[in-house]
């Protein structure tokens, strides 16, 4: 099934990296954590060892905020669909009740799904999960008559990335990333919040790594991308 699922197309993720604008800190070894007080809860302010790290982060903002409302919309449609499959009896209006939802998704958001880049994909992929409390395939495999075209046709097919990805903020640093950006989004009202299916305490984690921002994997994501990029462009001015 995952070979079925996966095939190898997607956009080129040769991003520009935004001008800081927003209010971060920036600190050096030995300095103190500066907390920020919002409501009821205490988040720490992300810390980063340079601007450049901080627009890196910026740039990886923007595709979090890109992918979450698809995992939201998702998770809340999953939600209904479930609770209203629990009152249809008739096999033939279960089948036609999920089909109604599957055609809904696919001819919303379809379209914008297959503008994602890879890193968009990446990280839906991973919000699927934090918000269902399943991976894209364990909602595939369970909902095969209403979800396998949807997430057939709209995202395995144009990432390549395996559908069983986990969500994980407290081991992998992405995913503290992808958490990071989320929460600091709800407190200020960029996103609207929905809890996740998955049990974990940020704070926590938040705390054991000191609030601190590492990018690296990005920085040599990108960078590598531009040299080849720019191999490209020498190649075609010699032709």
């Amino acid at each position: 099934m995952v070979n079925s699922f996966i095939s190898f197309s997607q956009k080129k993720e040769i991003d520009s990296i935004p001008i800081v604008t927003e209010d971060y800190i920036f600190v050096k070894p030995g300095d103190t954590l500066t907390i920020s007080l919002n409501g009821f809860s205490l988040l720490p302010k992300p810390k980063f060892s340079s601007k450049k790290d901080l627009r890196y982060y910026l740039w990886f903002k923007k595709k979090v905020f890109k992918a979450y409302p698809f995992a939201k919309l998702a998770s809340q449609r999953l939600d209904s669909l479930n609770v209203r499959l629990e009152k249809i009896t008739s096999k033939r209006k279960r089948k036609k009740y999920t089909r109604l939802i599957q055609d809904y998704l696919e001819g919303e958001f379809t379209a914008k799904i297959k503008k994602m880049t890879n890193t968009e994909g990446r990280i839906l992929i991973k919000l699927i999960h934090r918000q269902t409390g399943k991976t894209a395939f364990q909602n595939i495999r369970t909902l095969r008559s209403g979800w396998n075209a949807f997430w057939y046709n709209s995202t395995a097919n144009i990432f390549k990335l395996s559908l069983k990805s986990e969500y994980h903020p407290e081991i992998v640093n992405e995913d503290f990333l992808i958490e990071n950006v989320l929460q600091n989004a709800f407190q200020l009202g960029e996103l609207q919040a929905q809890e996740p299916k998955l049990n974990f305490d940020f704070i926590k984690i938040i705390t054991a790594r000191k609030a601190i921002i590492n990018v690296d994997e990005y920085k040599l994501m990108l960078d590598k991308m531009r040299k080849k990029w720019n191999k490209k462009q020498r190649k075609k001015k010699k032709q």
